[in-house]
C-alpha cells in the first residue's frame, strides 16, 4: 500500500509538472504573443483580455508546487506512518501517529527503495521503520538490538536478551554488552482475552490504573527498564508465559534462542515482548529494507486494533522515547 501510494504521488508529481512547465513556458508565451499581435495591446491590458487556459490546465499548474512538495518531504525527509499493533508498547500505543526520519539511514529512491545517497546506519536502541523481509509490501516498526556481527541470545523464562558486539573484522568480542533490568512490576496496562475454541485471543490492551480490579478474561502486563548500552527504554511482558521456542527462526548452525547477526543486516524487537512478531521468529532484517527512524508522535487517538477512535491524547505528543 505505502509502495502503491508512493507511485501514485510520484506519477501526479511527473504529470502535473509537465503541465506546469507547459503552461509556464509554451501556452502562456504564445498566448500572449497572439493577443499581442492581433490587438497590439500591452502587456497590462493583455492581463484583463486574455483568453483563460483550459480549466484542467489551470488546474494542473496550480497543484503541481503543492505535490511537489509533499513528494519532497515525504519521499526524502519525513513520512507520517500510523501505529497498528501493540507490539511496541508501551512506547507506542495503538492510534500513535509518528513522523519517521527517511534520511536517517540513506536517501532512498521512494519507488525502488534503492539507496541514492548513504547518510548513516542504525544504532542499537533506535525505533527503526522496515519492509517486514517476508512480505516487502508490509511496514513494520520494531526497536533495533543487534547490529551487524553481533551475537545475540534470548532467554524465554526471564524475557532477557544477551548482546556480545561485534569486534572490527567481523570477529565476536568477549565482552558483553551491558544490558540491564530494573525490577519488573505490575503495570498499568491490561490485556483481554477471547476465548475461540480451545484457544485464548487477545483482544485488545487497555490502561486501567493498579488501584482497579482487573476484568475476569484479562491480565496485567508487567513493565520495566531495559538498558541497552546507554539506551533506556521501558518493555512489557505478559506475567506466566513464555514463548513458543519450538516456532524461533533457527539459524543454520546455531541453537535456538541464539542468532549471530549477518553482515548488511540488523535484529530487531519489539518493546512489547509477548506480543511481538519479531526477529525471534522470521529472522535478520537487510539493510535494503530499511525505510527510517521513528523520531515523534504527532497525534494520538484512543483506539484499539481494527477499531474507530474513541477520543484523542494529547498529552502522547511530541518526541519518541
Amino acid at each position: 500500500m505505502a509502495n502503491m501510494f508512493a507511485l501514485i504521488l510520484a506519477l501526479a508529481t511527473l504529470i502535473t509538472g509537465i503541465i506546469w512547465c507547459f503552461e509556464r513556458f509554451k501556452w502562456a508565451p504564445a498566448a500572449r504573443r497572439e493577443k499581442t499581435a492581433a490587438g497590439n495591446v500591452d502587456d497590462n491590458e493583455l492581463v484583463n483580455v486574455a483568453k483563460p487556459p483550459p480549466g484542467w490546465v489551470e488546474n494542473g499548474a496550480s497543484v503541481f508546487p503543492v505535490l511537489l512538495l509533499v513528494f519532497v518531504v515525504r519521499s526524502f525527509i519525513y513520512e507520517p506512518f500510523q501505529i497498528p499493533s501493540g507490539s511496541m508498547m508501551p512506547t507506542l500505543l495503538i492510534g500513535d501517529f509518528i513522523l519517521v526520519e527517511k534520511y536517517a539511514y540513506g536517501i532512498k529512491d521512494p519507488i525502488t527503495q534503492t539507496t541514492l545517497i548513504k547518510t548513516g546506519h542504525p544504532k542499537r536502541g533506535d525505533i527503526a521503520v522496515f519492509k517486514y523481509p517476508l512480505n516487502p509490501k508490509l511496514d513494520y516498526i520494531k526497536r533495533v538490538i543487534g547490529l551487524p556481527g553481533d551475537r545475540i541470545t534470548y532467554d524465554p523464562m526471564n524475557k532477557r536478551v544477551a548482546v556480545q558486539p561485534s569486534c572490527d573484522g567481523g570477529q565476536s568480542c568477549d565482552k558483553m554488552l551491558a544490558v540491564t533490568y530494573n525490577d519488573v512490576q505490575p503495570s498499568d496496562f491490561v490485556q483481554l482475552f477471547s476465548r475461540s475454541g480451545v484457544s485464548e485471543d487477545s483482544n485488545g490492551f487497555y490502561q486501567i490504573p493498579l488501584s482497579d480490579n482487573v476484568p475476569q478474561n484479562g491480565i496485567r502486563l508487567r513493565g520495566g527498564q531495559e538498558t541497552l548500552g546507554n539506551v533506556t527504554h521501558s518493555i512489557l511482558s505478559v506475567p506466566g508465559t513464555r514463548d513458543q521456542v519450538v516456532a524461533y527462526y533457527q539459524q543454520p548452525g546455531k541453537p535456538l534462542a541464539e542468532w549471530v547477526v549477518p553482515a548488511g543486516h540488523y535484529f530487531m524487537m519489539g518493546d512489547n515482548r509477548d506480543n511481538s512478531a519479531d526477529s525471534r521468529y522470521w529472522g535478520f532484517v537487510p539493510e535494503k529494507n530499511l525505510v527510517g527512524k521513528a523520531t515523534a508522535i504527532w497525534m494520538s487517538f484512543e483506539k484499539q486494533e481494527g477499531e474507530w477512535p474513541t477520543g484523542v491524547r494529547l498529552s502522547r505528543i511530541g518526541a519518541i522515547h
